[in-house]
């Protein structure tokens, strides 16, 4: 197998992703509506390519479509957390973010028969606590942060920053963090959101692919992870992009792993 991976991973927001936003009205809550149907077309996809990924599920979203995130589980795709609400950790204290932490824990136990191993933080802002909170109830990894674009690393505890001098990194801890970026991820290139979006599909399968190239010629090992959303990436010309996306990787060398398989690879190479 090669040493050059990709991640395919989604984030099912679905409608908990305007909720947290405080839209709520019916206009807002039917975009995310449109994340289930989209979700059914992407299991399609990848179960024609025998692909298996990574979905981020929000609580909410779980008990809104519980059917739809068992056939996700019993697909072989791989569930992580990525909260209850949809709320950032950032804008909560340690108590109710421990809260938020264990309902999606047993929001995806209901549908999967298993703990989460993996957490995407909501709008990728992490709080000064979760990662000891992530450590407590272990997990294996994050995936919200982007200390490097290809790389694996271990997720610090208790960063400091000073105004006089210069920042005191804290000390790793055994929860790996699966690097992503904004350049891979589809929200900001794609969808309509305060007259931004909206852009060619055929242009950021361009920059993606040659994400993955530059891996490739550059590394010995490494992983692209890309960030996907059902509402966002399931509309008809962007599913055929990504289809041909994932031909091209194919055809470039690309392992396809989930999250989790990929930060197990990546151990053997930092070990």
């Amino acid at each position: 197998m090669s040493d050059h991976h990709v991640c395919i991973t989604l984030d099912f927001d679905s409608i908990s992703l305007w909720v947290a936003m405080g839209q709520r009205g019916p206009t807002a809550l039917s975009r995310g509506e449109f994340g289930a149907v989209a979700a059914e077309r992407l299991l399609d996809l990848f179960a024609r390519f025998e692909l298996r990924t990574t979905w981020f599920i929000p609580g909410m979203t779980i008990d809104t479509y519980p059917a739809l995130c068992e056939r996700i589980a019993a697909a072989g795709h791989e569930i992580g957390h990525h909260g209850y609400r949809h709320i950032a950790p950032a804008s909560l204290s340690r108590d109710e973010e421990r809260r938020e932490l264990e309902r999606g824990i047993e929001a995806i136990r209901r549908v999967s028969g298993v703990a989460p191993r993996g957490y995407r933080s909501p709008a990728w802002e992490l709080s000064p606590h979760s990662v000891d909170l992530l450590v407590e109830y272990g997990f294996v990894y994050d995936s919200s942060m982007m200390g490097h674009d290809y790389l694996p690393y271990p997720a610090r505890r208790g960063d400091v920053v000073h105004d006089d001098r210069g920042m005191v990194f804290g000390p790793p801890t055994a929860l790996m963090e699966l690097p992503i970026a904004w350049s891979a991820d589809d929200f900001p290139h794609f969808e309509y959101f305060r007259g931004n979006g909206l852009r060619s599909a055929a242009a950021v399968a361009e920059n993606w692919l040659e994400d993955f190239m530059y891996l490739k010629e550059s590394l010995p090992w490494g992983v692209m992870t890309y960030t996907l959303h059902p509402f966002v990436i399931g509309r008809g010309h962007r599913l055929r992009m990504l289809e041909r996306l994932i031909v091209a990787l194919s055809e470039a060398g690309a392992s396809f792993l989930t999250a989790e398989e990929a930060v197990a690879r990546c151990r053997d190479h930092i070990d």
